[in-house]
């Protein structure tokens, strides 16, 4: 295509819906100056009345963040600045067309690709959950209803008893997305089943693995999705008031969500008698501090009744004594916000996405060293090869690929070899992961694997509540012998110890934090147990990212002698003349990487 060809991308000359992310990704690349750039252009260009700026939530490709679609066909512009919005808007007065120089190209030279849901990341992905996310304004109600919003409330509260509604949710196979995959409408039914007038529901919006942001993405970008979700539940459950907690870190979809609440009460869903129907129902919203324990069910409700987030022996269960007392359902905002979808669509529709007993799909924060991160949506029964190569373009660089980090810091490492491995609940237990809330690591070769574990480890033991010993003691002295074993002071018995531990905390710990946290150092030594053994016995590290037991040496035959690397070296442990190959004093080196990062001739290597 010629550059600035026009393609049929409004009703009209100009006319157009420009779609400006303005997640909390995008925003803080500068996109509210985008969208706003691209309003006032309008305006000077004589389009205020044809073209409509969208302040939309996450597209998906927070990686070429800020992100914008224009129209319905989804011509895409990413990395997007302040004049490119002016030419953009001059081009489309013009000729109605797009400026082909802007677009999506996969590499430098390469052709563009035009259309947002033709490039590689987009091409596979199937959005239930992200359906409205970069497609509507979240703070607009209006935008948010003529794309669908509360037609599964409606049908639900016109079409259905309760006890049907259940039924028809367990035959949709949606299982929770908060990492336990426990079948959605058999929790439920254990909810309206048991005894007591007063029931709550509770969306579960505690976020707090490292590198995730699917739940925070999901409320900034279609907070609806979350509500309608939120009150199909408690129409099933025989629940007239619901809490959303959600960690106070997130201070944009705070503020998108009590907006949608506000603008809900005003039209009449959420409140008295939704649709006439006779159904009543209230949601608040609960800000949490920010404890990764409190997202573990009981630990959660006793922040919300004010006590120190702290989780409870089971039983009783949440579904007969959760939030004082009562029979309480807790769902996870990705499971809340298929619910509408379910409602609106059938239990069929949904139960035919997806593979045996993992139906619909996942969402994963994909991120690491991944050429194209951001967040992705894909039907279950996808291999993580497919989720990684395909959609996010294999390893950043080119470089090549060792593991993927999935599940968060509950999750497991799964080397290169398992990638075939399908997403699915059963097929990942098998190999020592779990799907999880959805986070996805990519590393590559330059990655330790016993630092991945120890960095995972650390997390968890910070979080630690310290109610129970197992926990609080467990992974303290597995956090130790994995650090000693970083520092070069690993003793021979390390690796067994680390198992037995390992193995201990999981099955004595009180919640699923305790319960979970072992997993990266046991898939860690089960697929790269070498690297331990290397780090212990050798004192090697193979990656070169265990700083006492790695070194950096110049390589002669690449060096220049530019004296970059002797000119920022903190330590002053680099010598040499101007033109000669310098060295690396091996006795003051802090092997703080400085000198390998500025190296212009890559003749630095950490060995």
């Amino acid at each position: 295509m010629t550059p600035n060809a026009p393609v049929e991308i409004g009703t009209s000359r100009g006319a157009a819906t420009i779609r400006v992310c303005t997640g909390s990704g995008c925003a803080m690349n500068g996109s509210l100056k985008v969208a706003d750039r691209f309003e006032s252009a309008a305006e000077k260009a004589g389009l205020a009345g044809t073209v409509r700026v969208v302040r939309t939530g996450c597209h998906g490709l927070c990686e070429r963040g800020p992100v914008v679609v224009v129209d319905d066909d989804g011509i895409f512009y990413p990395t997007v600045t302040e004049k490119m919005a002016e030419r953009i808007i001059e081009q489309l007065a013009e000729d109605g067309g797009y400026v082909e120089e802007f677009l999506f190209r996969e590499s430098k030279g390469a052709d563009p690709i035009p259309r947002y849901a033709d490039i590689p990341f987009n091409a596979t992905q199937q959005r239930i959950v992200l359906r409205n996310c970069g497609v509507i304004d979240p703070e607009d109600i209006d935008d948010a209803l003529a794309h669908g919003a509360y037609d599964g409330l409606r049908r639900v509260l016109t079409a259905f008893e309760p006890d049907a509604l259940i039924e028809e949710m367990k035959s949709s196979g949606l299982r929770g997305r908060g990492g336990a995959g426990f079948l959605t409408g058999q929790k439920w039914r254990f909810t309206r089943d048991a005894p007591g007038e007063t029931k709550y529901v509770i969306c579960n919006a505690d976020e707090g693995d490292p590198g995730a942001f699917m739940d925070r993405s999901v409320i900034e970008g279609d907070p609806h999705s979350v509500l309608e979700g939120i009150a199909v539940a408690a129409y099933a459950i025989g629940a007239s008031e619901g809490y959303v907690y959600v960690r106070a870190e997130y201070p944009l979809a705070v503020k998108r969500l009590r907006i949608a609440i506000e603008h809900a009460l005003e039209r009449g869903f959420i409140g008295e008698d939704i649709f006439g129907s006779g159904f009543s129902f209230h949601v608040r919203v609960k800000e949490g501090a920010g404890a990764f324990v409190c997202g573990e069910e009981t630990a959660l409700m006793a922040s919300i009744e004010g006590r120190r987030g702290m989780p409870r022996v089971r039983p009783p269960f949440p579904a007969t004594s959760g939030l004082w007392g009562k029979p309480t359902c807790i769902n996870n905002v990705e499971t809340l916000a298929n619910v509408g979808w379910i409602a609106a669509h059938g239990a069929d529709t949904y139960s035919a996405i997806g593979t045996g007993n993992s139906k619909g799909t996942k969402v994963f924060a994909l991120t690491g060293k991944v050429r194209y991160s951001g967040l992705v949506e894909v039907p279950m029964g996808m291999t993580v090869r497919d989720l990684v190569f395909g959609i996010g373009g294999g390893c950043l660089g080119d470089k090549e690929c060792k593991a993927v980090q999935i599940g968060g810091p509950s999750g497991g490492c799964l080397p290169v070899e398992h990638m075939d491995t399908p997403i699915e609940y059963e097929a990942l237990a098998a190999v020592g992961a779990i799907v999880g809330s959805g986070g996805l690591v990519v590393v590559d070769k330059k990655t330790c694997m016993v630092d991945i574990a120890r960095y995972f480890l650390s997390f968890t033991q910070d979080e630690s509540c310290g109610k129970c010993v197992p926990c609080r003691v467990g992974t303290k002295r597995m956090l130790e012998i994995v650090t000693r074993i970083t520092e070069g002071e690993g003793e021979e018995g390390d690796i067994e110890k680390l198992e037995r531990l390992a193995h201990d905390v999981k099955l004595t710990s009180l919640c699923g934090l305790g319960q979970t946290a072992p997993n990266p150092v046991l898939t860690t030594i089960r697929y790269f147990r070498e690297e331990y053994e290397e780090h212990i016995r050798d004192r090697r590290c193979r990656a070169g990212q265990c700083a006492a037991l790695s070194r950096f040496e110049i390589v002669a035959d690449l060096c220049r002698g530019c004296a970059v690397c002797k000119k920022h070296c903190p330590a002053d442990a680099i010598w040499g003349e101007l033109k000669d190959v310098h060295t690396i004093s091996q006795d003051l080196c802090i092997k703080c990487g400085v000198c390998e990062e500025r190296c212009p001739f890559d003749a630095i290597e950490r060995v």
